[in-house]
């Protein structure tokens, strides 16, 4: 059995942890677990920590379990936060749970024997539990002095802070409570910003059933640049391929910073520690050459999109580098496509110019500005530089409605490096 705490030192994945829990896990096969929050119908790479940890858990051999909060999505963690947030409908929150659950198998092995990984929902044991009973099984045993000495309450009070936030630690310390007396589980984990929450649990099985339960979480990770980890320009990365394309996916990780890139190896990827640390000695030698980042991102991309869409997202990387074939251009999907092209120069223009075809000088010095002349533009025709949909083009092209990509895009490249993509309308 891999020693799961010195391999989350080694990765940086420590941050606090319980006395005895070490020695715990060293001794016998431990259930863990970790809570995920179903408040949207994915799971952003932001989580992607928590759900590794889980990974490594079960590596080492013990038995991991998501637990995915149906009920306390309907209450909302203060942790971490500077509001309330809006609460949940039953229906959206069944929605997001099962969007979350196909996400988590693709990491866990759920069919691997005795340490096989379970999802659970705390709405199961919480839909039939009333508030009278509640607060005589649970509220009894924790006092209001040490729910207000949590760091998570503490932050919230100048404020103000609902009698429902307030509560959220108990429900979340029942949770520990019901796993440990319903499947064994000793060991709680989580992102830093839980361990108040957490040790309430385990407090609350100390003093409810006289039982013993460990705690131990994570840092947050942060990028070297002090921004929050899984966020780009554009706003959360989400493991959903509706939500982030496969393509922007792969260059969320093939665009990460060098520093960062040891970290988020040893974090993200399975490969073991002598083949992480031969590729970081490497990278260090010919940062240039970004080993670390395609490492990074082949892995993870086909992890969680699959071998295919791996290599449409590095096709798709390849057509900004000139390397790519009309071909392969107009395999790309409408999202993709945009994605590719979202930072060049942009121009609407009417579909009606195709009727009877338009001069390609006339677009691109008339219709549009790519060109600041048609001089400019037939001098550079004539030199072979100008290409239509990666396709190189002579002074006779006249654009029609066969020229669309998804029958509304055209992609000009201008030299080696300027691409403009124009969308008729």
């Amino acid at each position: 059995m891999k020693n799961f705490v010195e391999d989350l030192k080694w990765k940086g994945m420590l941050h606090d942890i319980m006395p005895g829990t070490e020695e715990l896990l060293n001794k016998e096969m431990v259930t863990g677990y970790i809570g995920f929050d179903p408040t949207a119908d994915s799971l952003g790479v932001g989580n992607l920590v928590q759900i590794m940890t889980l990974v490594h858990f079960q590596r080492a051999g013990h038995k991991p379990i998501a637990l995915v909060g149906g009920a306390t999505g309907m209450v909302g963690d203060p942790s971490g936060k500077s509001q309330e947030r809006n609460l949940l409908s039953e229906e959206v929150l069944q929605h997001n749970l099962a969007c979350q659950k196909a996400q988590l198998e693709k990491f866990l092995d759920f069919n691997c024997g005795e340490n096989s990984a379970e999802i659970v929902n705390n709405y199961d044991w919480f839909k039939d539990f009333t508030f009278l009973n509640f607060i005589r099984d649970v509220g009894k045993y924790i006092t209001v002095n040490y729910m207000l000495a949590k760091d998570s309450v503490k932050n919230r009070l100048e404020n103000g802070m609902s009698f429902t936030e307030f509560t959220y630690q108990l429900v979340q310390g029942y949770d520990f409570h019901h796993l440990h007396q319903n499947k064994g589980v000793k060991l709680q984990m989580g992102g830093s910003d839980q361990w108040g929450n957490i040790t309430t649990g385990t407090e609350l099985i100390r003093k409810k059933s006289g039982g013993e339960a460990f705690a131990l979480t994570t840092p947050l990770i942060k990028k070297a640049d002090g921004t929050k980890f899984g966020k780009s320009e554009k706003g959360n990365i989400w493991l959903s391929a509706e939500k982030t394309t496969p393509y922007e996916f792969y260059q969320f990780w093939l665009n990460a910073a060098d520093e960062d890139c040891e970290n988020f190896i040893k974090i993200f990827s399975l490969r073991e520690q002598d083949e992480i640390n031969s590729l970081i000695a490497e990278h260090r030698e010919a940062p240039h050459l970004r080993k670390l980042q395609k490492a990074l991102a082949e892995e993870i991309t086909e992890r969680v999109h699959s071998r295919k869409e791996l290599e449409k997202a590095q096709q798709a990387s390849d057509i900004l580098f000139g390397k790519a074939t009309e071909e392969v251009l107009r395999r790309l999907d409408g999202k993709t496509l945009l994605a590719v092209f979202a930072g060049v120069p942009q121009f609407e223009v009417s579909r009606s110019l195709l009727n009877n075809g338009i001069p390609i000088l006339e677009l691109l010095a008339g219709e549009t500005s790519v060109f600041s002349s048609k001089g400019e533009a037939r001098k550079m025709i004539q030199a072979n530089g100008v290409s239509i949909n990666k396709t190189k083009i002579s002074l006779d092209k006249q654009l029609e409605t066969d020229d669309l990509v998804k029958d509304r895009y055209v992609i000009v490249q201008k030299g080696k490096k300027n691409y403009f993509l124009l969308t008729f309308i």
